[in-house]
């Protein structure tokens, strides 16, 4: 079902479309190298077959799990050769992500030489799959999943395409098969036109019906890589939709991760992270639940434990929000890192020993308790020499406002009885 010219190739319109970024690349002359960044089934093959037959360029392929650097020299021999007898080569690399350091370094001098123009397709974020030398020399072009309308336009052509689609059984398909089937692509045309063939070799009757479609989908269906670029984008989106206060978004994103397959716990532990670092002292209890879900989850187990998760998710997501913990706990660490190891006071070390105690261990130690409202006014707690920071400054919301009050009057406090 490949189209076998550019202009039938669905779906990129931010590409390929009147003002797409690659149909200016075409416009202005020779092809370039490239690198198609996108998830599966958008059409990357397709797409470097596509611009090969348009260069009249012979196509070569490797794919970067299963070939090594002894391939890629028998490639550039081929190359060489076509050049001689005056035949350009595109080289189509699928996965290139794939290929390690010392791979990626064996083909940069044939890209520098131009040998044959490289296209390499990958799932992954190329500024952090490829050498930063490999990327330099090829325009990166960004491909998204395939929308409705596309997705649309590919089934109705392969339900009508008697040699290469499935038009010879002429099955209609019922509406509602229909919706399901392009909801379970989930913008992959591959996965559409599997399931397509599946739900047709299925059908013995005169139409392909939702039963179908749902024995052609089996198992979860949803695009989540769990150390890929799709799952670090969805916890980004996850932590950010907590920090911004959308408790609606948060649930999305983190029904759509489970759903995916992610591990849950993993999501609990981040919940915890996210419970100190974006609410903190604006609302203690948040760190509470976001360990009560990951304890609840680890007692139930999934589904159910997951209702404790989507709790917490919404609970972080209305709290009132402050970074300022994590705020002073990088200054201060900033701050030991700078300065070193400043002995502690003789007065706040502990003097078990009598030699210890005639170092003048805890001598002029004041203690709180002996003084009105548990406040030694005179007393520092830092290494001599040392200026008090505010590396802690409690903000305006929440429970902070209640911290804000209490440190403004112990400040207050102490000065008053030290004056």
């Amino acid at each position: 079902m490949r189209p076998s010219r550019l202009q039938d190739f669905v779906g990129q319109p931010a590409l390929l479309g009147p003002q797409g970024s690659l149909r200016a690349i075409l416009d202005g002359g020779a092809l370039p190298s490239l690198i198609l960044w996108g998830p599966p089934g958008c059409g990357k093959t397709t797409l470097a077959r596509l611009l090969a037959e348009q260069e009249d360029a012979q196509f070569l392929t490797l794919s970067a799990v299963e070939s090594g650097v002894k391939d890629l020299r028998a490639v550039a021999e081929q190359a060489r050769r076509l050049r001689d007898r005056g035949q350009g080569t595109v080289l189509f690399v699928d996965e290139i992500h794939r290929f390690n350091r010392a791979q990626q370094d064996a083909l940069l001098p044939y890209v520098e030489e131009g040998l044959f123009t490289l296209i390499g397709a990958t799932t992954e974020n190329p500024s952090f799959a490829l050498a930063s030398a490999l990327l330099s020399r090829a325009r990166v072009q960004v491909l998204q999943p395939l929308d409705t309308a596309a997705l649309t336009e590919i089934l109705d052509h392969a339900l009508t395409d008697v040699e290469n689609g499935v038009g010879a059984q002429k099955l209609p398909l019922a509406p509602d098969a229909r919706s399901l089937l392009l909801a379970a692509a989930d913008g992959d045309a591959r996965r559409l036109l599997g399931m397509l063939e599946m739900a047709v070799d299925a059908c013995k009757e005169k139409e392909i019906t939702v039963a179908h479609v749902q024995q052609a989908i089996g198992q979860s269906w949803r695009q989540f890589d769990k150390g890929g670029e799709q799952f670090y984008d969805q916890i980004s989106a996850f932590h950010k939709s907590l920090r911004g206060s959308d408790p609606n978004a948060a649930l999305y994103w983190l029904a759509r991760m489970i759903d995916g397959g992610a591990d849950p716990l993993y999501l609990a532990r981040r919940m915890v992270r996210m419970a100190s670092e974006d609410v903190g002292l604006a609302d203690p209890r948040a760190l509470q639940i976001a360990i009560a879900a990951r304890d609840a989850y680890q007692f139930l187990g999934s589904p159910e434990g997951e209702l404790a998760l989507a709790e917490a998710a919404v609970y972080l997501a209305s709290a009132p929000k402050s970074n300022r913990i994590e705020l002073a706990w990088n200054g201060v660490r900033a701050q030991v890192r700078r300065e070193g190891s400043r002995p502690v006071p003789l007065h706040l070390r502990n003097a078990p020993t009598k030699l210890m105690k005639a170092l003048d261990y805890g001598k002029e130690y004041q203690y709180d308790h002996d003084f009105p409202d548990a406040i030694a006014p005179m007393q520092s707690y830092l290494p001599t020499g040392m200026a008090a920071e505010p590396w802690y400054t409690p903000a305006d919301r929440g429970f902070e406002q209640t911290m804000t009050e209490r440190l403004r009057w112990i400040a207050a406090h102490r000065k008053q009885r030290g004056d």
